[in-house]
């Protein structure tokens, strides 16, 4: 016999719809910049991305070189990554002689990268 489905405990069990605060999120949200937005976070939903991005913050300033060491991988794969970053516009380089060192594009990217890390603490101390 088949096992009756479970209401789920974190839905609405009734419609109810406060019209100003959906039309006032409505007018305040551009779907355009959301879109954008969705775009750096899946940027920085990789593995090797994250621990670019937080290598930076930590560091402010590293080479390819560098940066392919810390992850452990090749210095074409972590080039890629650098570059996407870069086109995301979480990212930004210079060269200098033959060397080129990247750097986060600006310090917001660096508190994101920080509240990052200091809410996965705070979630891993709840468990």
């Amino acid at each position: 016999m088949a096992k009756p489905k479970e209401a789920a405990s974190d839905v609405c069990e009734v419609t109810c719809v406060e019209r100003e605060k959906v039309e006032r999120v409505r007018g305040s949200v551009n779907d355009r910049e959301i879109e954008q937005m969705a775009n750096m976070f899946k940027g920085l939903a990789d593995k090797n991305r994250m621990k670019i991005v937080q290598a930076l913050a930590i560091e402010g300033e590293l080479c390819v070189c560098d940066a392919a060491n810390i992850l452990e991988a090749s210095i074409a794969s972590t080039s890629h990554h650098l570059r996407y970053l870069r086109k995301l516009g979480l990212a930004k380089y210079r060269k200098q002689g033959k060397l080129v060192y990247y750097s986060l594009d600006d310090n917001h990217i660096k508190k994101i990268a920080e509240l990052a890390s200091v809410h996965q603490k705070e979630i891993s101390s709840r468990t």
